[in-house]
């Protein structure tokens, strides 16, 4: 019997160590996953190179649907964040930069003009996608109307050097409490879509 059990505490914890280390993506895809990296599922290097994005394509919803890229975004205004950490589910921090540069998603966002009817049609959800079809939400309320949107960024530069093995453009929220999971590297496009 204390065999058995000796047996299943094994198994238990190597599943319990299995699950922790394939719970999301990666975000530094060649570096080796440490104990703080254990929520992360390794990328190789040649992997990540499969998804890397050139542009960003604000969509759905609005007026004026755009395709932006560093140029554009550095013609907008842009803003300096100081010292970002990615922080995934489990509380271990992936990735930590000392400046960023970027600009809001509300800028962008105000630029493509939401197709709004009126002063109360406000139930729009926004949709940041990557290149592997990882995704992350942000409401209307969120970006117009709280923190959240003076908050959330679509940067170009990190450590005073250009992105360029995430993609050329990462979607960062910095007031979230874990940051990971709406860390959006390999950004592709900007959805806005109708709550229907």
């Amino acid at each position: 019997m204390k065999k058995i059990v000796k047996i299943c505490t094994v198994i238990f914890a190597a599943c319990t160590f299995s699950m922790c280390n394939n719970s999301d993506k990666q975000d530094n895809p060649t570096a080796p996953a440490t104990k703080s990296e254990a929520c992360m599922k390794p990328i190789s290097a040649a992997d990540s190179a499969k998804f890397l994005s050139k542009q960003l394509e604000v969509k759905g919803e609005v007026e004026t649907p755009l395709i932006l890229t560093v140029d554009s975004l550095k013609a907008m205004n842009v803003v300096k964040i100081d010292s970002f950490k990615v922080v995934c589910q489990s509380g271990g921090v992936m990735k930590a930069s000392e400046s960023c540069k970027g600009v809001l998603l509300k800028d962008i966002l105000e630029k493509a003009k939401i197709k709004q009817t009126g002063h109360k049609d406000r139930n729009f959800y926004i949709v940041a996608r990557a290149t592997d079809d990882y995704k992350a939400t942000f409401s209307w309320a969120e970006i117009f109307n709280n923190p959240t949107g003076l908050n959330t960024y679509v940067i170009f530069e990190e450590n005073g050097q250009p992105i360029k093995h995430q993609g050329d453009m990462i979607l960062i929220c910095t007031n979230d409490i874990k940051t990971g999971p709406r860390h959006v590297f390999w950004l592709k496009s900007i959805e806005v879509n109708r709550v229907n």
